[in-house]
């Protein structure tokens, strides 16, 4: 925990650093934020060091979680030292949302923010991209959550049944990968016509699947600049693809993407889903045009430019929007409601249930007719070529469960505490699937600062559940976790 407000508090001196070259007039409040942080990092370091460094698996499930919420809490500061969000029900609630890269905000006017809070509030973003990429490769699959096993064997560094030294170096190549596509996008999209400073916040944002805009409108202000909008969905499919992937692809292990399922039917889904959406739009919805060579890019291209960056954006969990697509039409906003609950691809920094786990539980229900016929032969589940082992297929069938009674229980909350259905239970998907925009009040063009104060509370638990893989949290909340054994 000391380690990590340590690091908190350098990103928050980065910030800091912005702040004073854009002197925007927070920067001794974000210097003074950091500070703050980084003496608590330090003191909780020095009162633990006699302790002895032996992490199991309780203590796993204890740091993971518990390391979120320490994040969580010490990243308000910028924006209540600022006066940025001097509530502090508002600042856990943006600064949680940046963590867990949910991208679900409760400010009205972003572009009025200083130049530093601004790109504090993307770093969040990125630490919890980079934090969750670590968590999933590394972590998850030792403490046997959700199944993340099976690419656990294949990653450049851990396997699910010990901690392997490699998982430093795991995390140090699968960080480069992180960095260098954050900086690829970066270049590109100065060079495609947006500021530095933009440029630089919304791949902080793009690669994490956060969704957190430094424009009111998001990429929606960019709607006459189609070539801005193409690469952030190039970058967005890029962090909504297994990570170990990227590894594999620039070591030229191409077969090995080729063959992996999870990969194809993530790329399938979004081809297919894009077809059906932009035909929908083409002939029943009205997108903005861009001015920008118009006979290229005609009412066709708007059409399947805003249905696959849509499509893409809420896969991903990422949450970035051209236009509002819950008011394409009534068929289009259950779409985009169905799609919330896929996610991207396990080990990748987008939110959701995951392709992966959509696919096995397919399969074994495909299977179960076989079963029936044949009680008697042992017919597994099988994903790329390999059989899966039943605990793991019984751990997705669980977690699924699980989720789908958690996003219940979400919504019931949220519609006891005043929202309307469509708001309710939108809310309630976008915060445990890490989304970002909703639907009713909460739609894209609005934000989540109507939310009663519980309502903010209750949607920060939600995306804290969704980001962690749900038993992670919630086996802190079971007696016999706390029995000593």
């Amino acid at each position: 925990m000391g380690l990590l407000l340590l690091f908190n508090g350098f990103f928050m001196m980065l910030a800091a650093l912005v702040s004073g070259i854009y002197k925007d007039g927070a920067t001794l409040d974000i210097t003074l934020a950091a500070i703050v942080t980084m003496l608590a990092g330090t003191l909780t370091m020095f009162y633990t060091r006699g302790h002895e460094k032996v992490v199991k698996r309780k203590e796993g499930y204890i740091i993971v979680t518990f390391g979120w919420l320490v994040m969580s809490i010490s990243g308000v500061l910028p924006y209540l030292f600022s006066g940025a969000i001097p509530d502090i029900t508002n600042a856990f609630f943006e600064t949680i949302s940046g963590y867990t890269t949910t991208g679900a905000s409760i400010l009205d006017d972003i572009e009025s923010l200083p130049e530093g809070i601004l790109f504090w509030r993307s770093l969040t973003h990125w630490i919890g991209g980079m934090g969750i990429i670590v968590l999933a490769i590394a972590i998850l699959p030792l403490l046997g959550i959700g199944g993340m096993q099976l690419f656990a064997a294949e990653a450049p560094g851990p396997n699910a049944d010990k901690l392997h030294p490699r998982i430093t170096d795991t995390a140090k190549r699968l960080w480069l990968i992180y960095f260098g596509y954050t900086v690829a996008e970066t270049i590109l999209l100065s060079l495609a016509g947006m500021s530095v400073f933009d440029a630089m916040n919304h791949a902080l944002a793009t690669l994490s699947t956060g969704g957190f805009s430094t424009k009111n409108v998001s990429l929606a202000y960019w709607n006459d600049q189609p070539l801005i909008q193409y690469i952030v969905i190039l970058f967005m499919f890029l962090a909504g693809t297994n990570f170990v992937l990227s590894y594999f692809a620039f070591k030229g292990k191409v077969q090995k993407i080729l063959k992996d399922e999870e990969f194809k039917f993530y790329s399938l889904f979004i081809i297919s889903f894009t077809i059906i959406c932009a035909l929908v739009v083409y002939f029943k919805a009205n997108v903005p045009i861009s001015d920008y060579h118009p006979m290229v890019f005609g009412e066709a291209e708007a059409a399947i430019r805003h249905a696959l960056f849509q499509i893409i954006a809420v896969i991903t969990t990422t949450g970035f929007v051209t236009a509002d697509f819950t008011s394409w039409t009534p068929f289009l906003t259950v779409f985009f409601f169905g799609l919330m609950f896929l996610g991207g691809s396990a080990g990748s920094t987008a939110g959701g249930i995951k392709v992966m786990r959509h696919l096995l539980i397919i399969k074994n229900g495909l299977l179960e007719f076989k079963r029936t016929l044949h009680p008697n032969a042992i017919i597994p589940v099988r994903y790329n070529d390999k059989t899966v082992k039943e605990h793991i297929v019984y751990n997705i069938i669980g977690f699924f469960v699980l989720y789908m009674l958690t996003f219940i229980i979400g919504a019931m909350v949220l519609s006891f505490l005043g929202l309307d259905f469509e708001s309710a239970i939108g809310g309630a998907a976008s915060s445990l699937g890490n989304v970002g925009p909703a639907f009713g009040s909460l739609n894209p063009v609005s934000n989540f600062n109507g939310l009663p104060a519980a309502g903010k509370w209750w949607c920060g638990f939600l995306m804290l559940l969704g980001r962690l893989e749900l038993f992670t949290v919630l086996i802190l909340f079971t007696p016999y976790f706390w029995k000593r054994t």
